[in-house]
C-alpha cells in the first residue's frame, strides 16, 4: 500500500514527522514510535489501512523527521510528549482516535489517554510497561540481567558509520531474540531519516536513549484505574527487555483491558504476527 510522508506543526510549534496510510476520511489510529515511527511494521500499518483505518505514525522528537534540538539535554517532559500526540489527533480528525504506543511510546501513550481523554476513543499498548525508565517497582520484573549483561559489552559502533550502526543493531537483536536480518534492515533505515550524523542523535534515533534523560514525573501508574476507553496489551512472550510481567500489569490494572500475548516474539513485532496484531486491534472492542 502507498504511504504520503509529511510533517505536522503542534499548536506550540513542535514539527513531527508523519506518514499516512489508508482513506483520510476513515477513522484514524495514531501509531507513536518508540521512538521513531519505523518502530511500526510497514506490513502492520498497511493491513490496518485495509481494515478500513486511517494509520498515521509519527515520530517522538528528537527523532526521524520531528523536531530535533539536543536529545542528551531535552527541554520537555514525558507529559509534552503526550500532549503531542493529543495535538496531533485532534489535528489530523475531528473524532476522536484510537491510539497506539510501542516501547517507550507506549508510556507517552498512557499519559496521553490519561491527561488527554477526550482525544482518543481507544487505546493499544505494545511492549511497553506502566512506569517510566529507571527502576521499577518491586512487583515488577526489570530487564533481565543476563541479556543486559550481553548488550552491555558489545562495543559501540561508529555512530557515523551506517555498516557498523546497522552491524550493531543486529547484534542486539540476536541477544534480545529478536530477528537480526530485520533489525540490520531497520537500523539502515532509521540511520537513513536521522538528521545527521552526530552521536547523540544518531543514539536517541536507534536506542531511543533521550528517555533516560527525560523528566517522566508525575507517576502515572496509579492513574490507570481511570482509563475508561477499550485497552488492548500486546506483548511478546519472550521479550527480555520489558519482560511479559509488565504487560500483565497493565492488562490487570487499566480496566477491561485485553490481552494478547505473541508466543514467537521478543522485543519487535514480527513480520508473522502483524496479521495477528491488525486483527486484535481492529475488533469492534478496540476500534
Amino acid at each position: 500500500m502507498r504511504s504520503t510522508a509529511h510533517s505536522f506543526r503542534t499548536p506550540d510549534g513542535v514539527t513531527l514527522g508523519v506518514e499516512h496510510f489508508g482513506d483520510p476520511a476513515a477513522p484514524l489510529v495514531l501509531l507513536a514510535g518508540g521512538p521513531t515511527m519505523l518502530s511500526w511494521p510497514d506490513a502492520l500499518c498497511a493491513e490496518l489501512a485495509d481494515g478500513g483505518r486511517h494509520v498515521v505514525r509519527y515520530d517522538l522528537r528528537d527523532s526521524g523527521a520531528s523536531t530535533t534540538v539536543d536529545p542528551e539535554a531535552p527541554a520537555y517532559t514525558l507529559r509534552d510528549l503526550a500532549a503531542d500526540a493529543a495535538a496531533l489527533a485532534r489535528g489530523l480528525d475531528d473524532r476522536p482516535a484510537h491510539l497506539a504506543g510501542i516501547g517507550v511510546g507506549g508510556m507517552v501513550a498512557q499519559v496521553a489517554a490519561l491527561d488527554h481523554p477526550g482525544a482518543f476513543s481507544a487505546l493499544t499498548l505494545a511492549g511497553t510497561r506502566p512506569v517510566a525508565p529507571g527502576p521499577v517497582d518491586d512487583d515488577l520484573p526489570d530487564h533481565d540481567a543476563a541479556t543486559m549483561g550481553r548488550l552491555f559489552a558489545l562495543p559501540a559502533p561508529d555512530w557515523s558509520d551506517r555498516a557498523a550502526v546497522a552491524e550493531r543493531a543486529a547484534a542486539a537483536a540476536a541477544i534480545l531474540g529478536d530477528d537480526p536480518a530485520a533489525a540490520r534492515a531497520w537500523a539502515e533505515r532509521v540511520f537513513d531519516r536521522t538528521p545527521g550524523t552526530e552521536p547523540a542523535v544518531q543514539l536517541a534515533n536507534q536506542l531511543g536513549t533521550v528517555f533516560s534523560r527525560l523528566d517522566c514525573r508525575p507517576r502515572w501508574r496509579e492513574r490507570l484505574p481511570r482509563l475508561a476507553i477499550p485497552t488492548l496489551v500486546v506483548h511478546g512472550r519472550h521479550d527480555r527487555f520489558f519482560p511479559l510481567g509488565n504487560g500483565e500489569a497493565l492488562a490487570r490494572e487499566i480496566p477491561r483491558a485485553r490481552m494478547l500475548v505473541l508466543d514467537r516474539a521478543a522485543t519487535a513485532i514480527p513480520g508473522t504476527a502483524t496479521g495477528e496484531v491488525a486483527a486484535a486491534m481492529l475488533t469492534p472492542a478496540n476500534a
